[in-house]
């Protein structure tokens, strides 16, 4: 029997859609779209971390007054010890920056757990994760990149496989509750690859916007992932 999407909610798998992938004139609309998702990733880029540029706390805070699901705010920014708190306080559920960018990265958490927000790190393709095992519980969330940050519409990396398998079995053995989050290249196709690495939060971008029915598509996500737990 194929999984069913309550049981994938039931077993932890979520479907973070990420607007990246979305029509940004027809922003509430198409947040509307994805109204069955867990929560709904933004993407947000200063053009100095990363080569591309997308909005900043204008924009969330006005994602974050339509949007039906959580906001799950990825900074792919330079100085995020100075910008991310920001973010928490403007509402974001999940705040997540880049380990190659903070100057103090548990502190940083602390303080956006502090504020009420989940608190992420996030690591490049080629970053390692070791580093990482002894601070699992001071985060919430690690995000393990599966495309170069900056652009939508990349090719999974299945080259980064080995580091998540790393991190899941490591959060296993110490007991921790950490989220194991994915981006890039998602769809039905790839998250089984993920989801079997020890992923249980998945970003995907044109694989649920590009789709005529994002909430089908959204089910049929987490009922990939699911069957490769």
């Amino acid at each position: 029997m194929l999984p069913t999407d309550e049981t994938a909610r039931e077993v932890g798998i979520r479907i973070n859609p990420s607007i990246l992938a979305a029509d940004f004139v027809n922003m509430q609309a198409e947040l509307a779209r994805i109204a069955t998702a867990d929560f709904v990733h933004v993407d947000v880029m200063d053009n100095h971390f990363v080569p591309n540029l997308t909005f900043g706390p204008q924009m969330v805070e006005r994602i974050q007054a339509t949007s039906p699901v959580p906001l799950d705010v990825h900074l792919m920014i330079s100085d995020p010890d100075r910008w991310a708190p920001g973010y928490a306080e403007l509402g974001a559920a999940s705040v997540t920056f880049h380990l190659e960018a903070a100057a103090e990265p548990v502190a940083l958490a602390r303080r956006l757990r502090s504020i009420g927000a989940r608190a992420g790190i996030a690591v490049k393709p080629a970053t390692a994760v070791d580093g990482l095992f002894d601070l699992l519980e001071d985060f919430d969330q690690i995000l393990v990149m599966t495309v170069e940050p900056g652009f939508g519409g990349q090719s999974f990396m299945p080259e980064t496989m080995p580091k998540l398998q790393r991190l899941a079995h490591e959060a296993r053995r110490r007991g921790s509750s950490v989220w194991l989050q994915v981006d890039g290249g998602i769809g039905e196709s790839t998250i089984a690859q993920a989801a079997e690495a020890g992923a249980d939060t998945f970003v995907a971008g044109s694989a649920v916007f590009g789709a005529d029915d994002p909430a089908n598509a959204i089910a049929g996500l987490r009922a990939a992932a699911s069957r490769h737990l």
